[in-house]
């Protein structure tokens, strides 16, 4: 994620949606990739400085607040892309909602930021009506006691995907509940950006592996997918992961079953790419070495560096994990990035790099009906 520039030269940052020291509103520009400082045309018509094209605002930030993506004035959506993938919102005649949906959309953008950077299919329901990717945040249902006056959160939304619809289980933006959750599960890492990233694994896999030439490839490095998937997940839930498992996967969860391997690796790439640039953005050195700027996508399909490209992301990305968690343990926090990256899990990121690059080469058919699996 990279910095941007206002007009008047002050630093934005991707959620802004004013300049603190112009005051000038800015938003994010989905069709040129920026954010940019934004002037009055008329009652409902912005002029982005950045191109000196008209825009218009999401209907979601002029209605609730929620959002800081623009529309094209010659798009005939109120809403911007990122909110028109939205199937079913929280209910928003609870207050809070608004303030947990706020932070869920913050997660999806950042989401889709990097897919859109890395040139990646985003296809809609308009596209594909059936198997497009869209998005529903649901709350729990809360139930009363009857003696007392406490709430008890009746767990009935699991967040997972099915058929390119992502579900988001609301409580997962309420910081509390979720730690709550992280430490029920015994996870390291738990955030609301990874569920994004770990879901669009799912989405993707379809897309990209299934029904491919890849899915021989992907079977020798994950396993083979056709395994009982509720089975391999009750198993896990009854028995833990295998006593060995940090050696083969790159979490306890993708020991699960391949299709959870695959999203629990594919989340770590995109971790790994968005981080990277960040550091990139600041100018962080470590140990007097820059960290470069992620190549994956700069020519998606025809890179003749494309191992050479994957090898430097990854020194940078072990030198700045490593660098990252010292930190954190100097402010008495825990570990950054609490896992470890062996020979196995190598091989399967270097897979995911490859099947990212070489994405832009081919077609995206709708999937069969065979694929409509509920993946966690």
């Amino acid at each position: 994620m990279k910095t941007f520039r206002c007009a008047c030269g002050n630093n934005l940052y991707f959620e802004n949606s004013q300049c603190l020291a112009c005051g000038r509103m800015v938003g994010y520009l989905p069709d040129q990739r920026t954010l940019s400082a934004l002037e009055p045309l008329d009652k409902d018509t912005w002029l982005a400085v950045s191109n000196h094209q008209p825009y218009r605002q999401c209907k979601n930030s002029v209605d609730y607040n929620v959002c800081n993506w623009m529309v094209p004035e010659q798009d005939a959506h109120s809403l911007c892309v990122s909110c028109r993938l939205n199937h079913l919102i929280p209910n928003l005649t609870e207050a809070k909602n608004v303030a947990l949906w706020f932070r869920v959309e913050q997660a999806k953008r950042r989401l889709l930021y990097t897919l859109y950077n890395l040139n990646l299919p985003v296809i809609d329901r308009e596209q594909d009506p059936d198997s497009g990717l869209c998005f529903e945040f649901l709350q729990d249902i809360n139930e009363y006691g009857e003696f007392n006056t406490a709430v008890t959160a009746n767990q009935n939304v699991v967040t997972g995907h099915y058929s390119g619809k992502i579900t988001i289980n609301l409580r997962e933006a309420d910081h509390s509940a979720r730690i709550e959750m992280r430490d029920k599960m015994n996870e390291r890492y738990r955030t609301l950006l990874g569920h994004f990233r770990h879901e669009s694994g799912h989405y993707y896999w379809v897309y990209l592996i299934e029904n491919t030439d890849k899915i021989t490839d992907f079977r020798a490095l994950f396993g083979d997918e056709r395994k009982n998937y509720q089975q391999a997940l009750a198993d896990y839930y009854q028995y833990g992961p295998p006593p060995s498992w940090q050696q083969n996967w790159i979490s306890a969860y993708a020991s699960v079953h391949p299709w959870e391997d695959w999203a629990e690796t594919w989340a770590h790439y995109l971790h790994m790419l968005d981080t990277v640039e960040t550091a990139h953005d600041y100018g962080f050195k470590i140990q007097g070495s820059d960290i470069s700027q992620p190549g994956v996508g700069a020519h998606m399909g025809d890179n003749p560096f494309a191992t050479a490209v994957f090898d430097s992301l990854l020194d940078d990305w072990c030198r700045l994990s490593v660098a990252m968690n010292a930190l954190n343990r100097s402010m008495g926090m825990d570990d950054a990035y609490p896992f470890v990256i062996t020979d196995v899990t190598l091989a399967k990121l270097r897979f995911i790099h490859d099947i990212v690059l070489n994405a832009g080469l081919r077609s995206f058919p709708a999937p069969t009906p065979s694929q409509n699996v509920v993946t966690g």
